[in-house]
């Protein structure tokens, strides 16, 4: 992975786990605090043995949008490079789509919500 890291990810579950991130990217990422205003955490089962052994858990969080801006969701804000965000598509299940989001801080970042 060539490119610089310059892409904004937004991470309230599983991919702030260092594990998961040695896995999917081969580093640790860098990661700051934000808020994503608007949405609410939901849980979903994951069937996916792979996703599942990698992050430890069956029951992953999943983010839906309310349209309240006094809902919010606490995470991290990741910074990616382009292949970086090609892999986090294909380590998310079905269950989530890639969203571009404006956060609390106003920065734009892409974050997996609800299908």
């Amino acid at each position: 992975m060539t490119d610089s890291p310059h892409q904004l990810l937004f991470s309230y579950g599983t991919l702030q786990n260092p594990d998961v991130q040695l896995d999917i990217y081969g580093r640790h990422l860098e990661a700051e605090d934000d808020v994503l205003p608007g949405y609410t955490v939901d849980y979903a089962e994951i069937e996916d043995h792979r996703i599942v052994d990698l992050s430890g858990l069956s029951v992953h969080p999943i983010v839906r949008p309310t349209g309240n801006p006094l809902d919010k969701v606490l995470g991290k804000v990741l910074r990616v490079t382009e292949d970086e965000i090609e892999a986090s598509d294909e380590y998310e299940v079905a269950l989530y789509r890639r969203a571009e989001v404006v956060l609390a801080s106003g920065r734009t970042a892409w974050v997996y919500v609800a299908h």
